[in-house]
C-alpha cells in the first residue's frame, strides 16, 4: 500500500475517531502514531517521534508571543478597560435604533485589538454588553447574537492569536499576517453595523438609545485614546522593525500594565487575577 493510501485512511479514521467524541489531540495521536509505525515499519521511530517533538513544539521560542498578547487582554478586562472601550461606543453610537448592539461589534472590534482570540472577546463582551441590551428590552436574537458575531473579529483583527499559530505552522511573517488581518477585519465590522442598523430599522428587535451630549461624547472617548495609542504603536513597531512580534507582545502587555497603573485601576488582586487567568 502506498504512503499517499496509507494517509488517505488515516484522515478517514480521524474523521471517524472525530464523529465518535474522541478527543481532538487524542485522536490525532492515534492516527499519527500508527501512520508512522506502518509507513517505516519500526514502531521504535513513532516512540523517537514521542521523546523529542512534543518538546520541541511547545518549548519553541515562538509560541512566547501568545501568552504575552494574552496577558494584555486579561489585563485590559480585569482593569476596567473593556468597560471604558464599550462606553465610548454607546455613547457615540448608542443614539441610533439599534446602537447598542453596533457598540457591542465596534467595542469587541477595539478589544480584539488588545486580546487576539475569540473565545476571550465573546466571554468578555458578553459580560460587559449583555446586561446593557437586556436593560433596554433588546431581542435576544440581536443581542447574542451581534455579541457572538462581534467575538469572531478576535481571531481576524491582530494581534491575532489564530495568525500566530498559522505562522509558526507555515513559516510565514507574523508581522505580514498582523497587517493583512486589518483591512477585512475594519471591512467584517463594517459590514456587522450595517447589517445591525438595517435590522434594527425594519423590525422591532431594538429600541433607540439614549441621546448623549458632545460632551459627554468627548469625556468617553479620553478613555480609549491611550489604547488606540498602544495598538498603533505595537503594530508600527512590529512593521518598522523596532521590536520583532514577540517582543510586540511583551511590549503590549507592560503598556497595558503601566495605563492601568496610571488610571489607578490595578491593584495586586486585579493583577493576580489577569496572571492567573492567563495562565
Amino acid at each position: 500500500m502506498s504512503s499517499m493510501m496509507i494517509g488517505l485512511i488515516g484522515m478517514a479514521i480521524l474523521i471517524i475517531l472525530l464523529f465518535l467524541g474522541f478527543h481532538i489531540g487524542l485522536a490525532m495521536l492515534i492516527v499519527g502514531f500508527m501512520g508512522c509505525w506502518i509507513i517505516t515499519g519500526n514502531i521504535n521511530v513513532p516512540f523517537g517521534y514521542l521523546k523529542t517533538v512534543p518538546f520541541t513544539t511547545a518549548g519553541s521560542f515562538n509560541l512566547s508571543v501568545i501568552p504575552m498578547f494574552v496577558l494584555m487582554g486579561q489585563l485590559a478586562f480585569y482593569a476596567g478597560i473593556s468597560r471604558d472601550l464599550y462606553a465610548a461606543c454607546y455613547k457615540l453610537l448608542g443614539r441610533m435604533r439599534g446602537g447598542l448592539a453596533i457598540a457591542t461589534i465596534a467595542a469587541c472590534s477595539g478589544f480584539a485589538a488588545i486580546c487576539g482570540s475569540s473565545t476571550a472577546t465573546t466571554a468578555t463582551m458578553g459580560i460587559v454588553c449583555l446586561p446593557e441590551m437586556d436593560k433596554y428590552n433588546y431581542k435576544k436574537t440581536l443581542s447574542c447574537g451581534s455579541i457572538a458575531a462581534g467575538g469572531t473579529l478576535g481571531i481576524l483583527i491582530p494581534p491575532s492569536v489564530g495568525f500566530i499559530f498559522y505562522a509558526l505552522v507555515t513559516e510565514v511573517s507574523i508581522g505580514r499576517l498582523f497587517v493583512a488581518g486589518i483591512v477585512p477585519g475594519i471591512l467584517l465590522s463594517c459590514i456587522f453595523i450595517a447589517i445591525i442598523f438595517l435590522t434594527a430599522r425594519f423590525t422591532r428587535l431594538a429600541p433607540a438609545g439614549e441621546s448623549t451630549t458632545f460632551r459627554e461624547k468627548m469625556a468617553a472617548s479620553k478613555g480609549i485614546l491611550a489604547m488606540l495609542g498602544l495598538i498603533a504603536l505595537i503594530l508600527g513597531g512590529i512593521l518598522a522593525g523596532w521590536f520583532s512580534p514577540n517582543e510586540g507582545g511583551a511590549v503590549g502587555a507592560t503598556g497595558t500594565f503601566l495605563y492601568a497603573l496610571a488610571r489607578r485601576r490595578l491593584t495586586l488582586q486585579i493583577f493576580k487575577q489577569a496572571v492567573f487567568s492567563t495562565t
